[in-house]
């Protein structure tokens, strides 16, 4: 198996890379800030902090959608591939315990995009349930998974780097870019996420700590 950089996963290595520098750069200049007062308040200093810690920790926890959809009754009720289970692990991990998402792991772990998806993120995921790669023919799969450019391509127009969007963030957007290059495009039927307008989504919301992801019915094929 070829693991030569194509320009998709550059692409990728370049959102993530821009992310984790733009991160870096806002702690520096954080830490260099002086103290207006000029006297002695590190205990007012901590005491502050630690209040807004925990009112932003209380803050995103009351924005977070719960997982919601009919395939969400198969996501085990406990163990790694539970829900709790998979917020305590980055995205490929946290689909690597979910039996219900194998064929994509393995196509992952074909096109050799595991380390980047469990990379610092954040990210919003586009999961196909194995029912979707089961609605491609047989030999138009395998196909695909000897293609490590392809599938690479393919993948990566699964996936927003930069952002966690939860199906409402992803609806009130209608289409986002993607980090292959193109844009996916967003609505709501029925009160359900849908994505490019065919592939509906079955699970949606599902949390990893470095990911928000989205189980959806089909595969999404780029623009020719």
């Amino acid at each position: 198996m070829s693991h030569s950089t194509h320009p998709a996963r550059r692409r990728f290595a370049a959102a993530v890379s821009i992310l984790a520098l733009a991160g870096v750069g806002l702690a520096a200049c954080s830490d260099d800030e002086p103290d207006a007062s000029g006297g002695d308040d590190t205990e007012m200093t901590t005491t502050t902090a630690a209040e807004e810690s925990t009112t932003t920790e209380a803050m995103d926890e009351g924005e977070m959608a719960e997982p919601s959809g009919a395939a969400c009754e198969s996501v085990p009720a406990d163990g790694a591939g539970s829900f709790s289970g998979m917020a305590q692990d980055p995205a490929a991990t946290a689909a690597s315990n979910n039996p219900a998402l194998s064929t994509l792991v393995t196509a992952v772990q074909t096109a050799d995009l595991v380390d980047t998806l469990n990379g610092e993120g954040p990210f919003t995921i586009f999961a196909p349930a194995n029912a979707a790669f089961e609605a491609i023919p047989a030999d138009t799969l395998q196909a695909v998974l000897a293609d490590q450019e392809q599938l690479t391509s393919i993948l990566t127009y699964h996936v927003i780097a930069g952002e966690q969007m939860s199906s409402d963030d992803l609806v009130e957007a209608g289409s986002a870019v993607t980090v292959q290059g193109d844009e996916l495009q967003f609505t709501e039927e029925g009160g359900s996420l849908v994505v490019n307008g065919s592939a509906n989504g079955v699970c949606v919301d599902v949390p990893t700590a470095n990911a928000t992801v989205h189980i959806i019915d089909a595969v999404l094929m780029p623009p020719a």
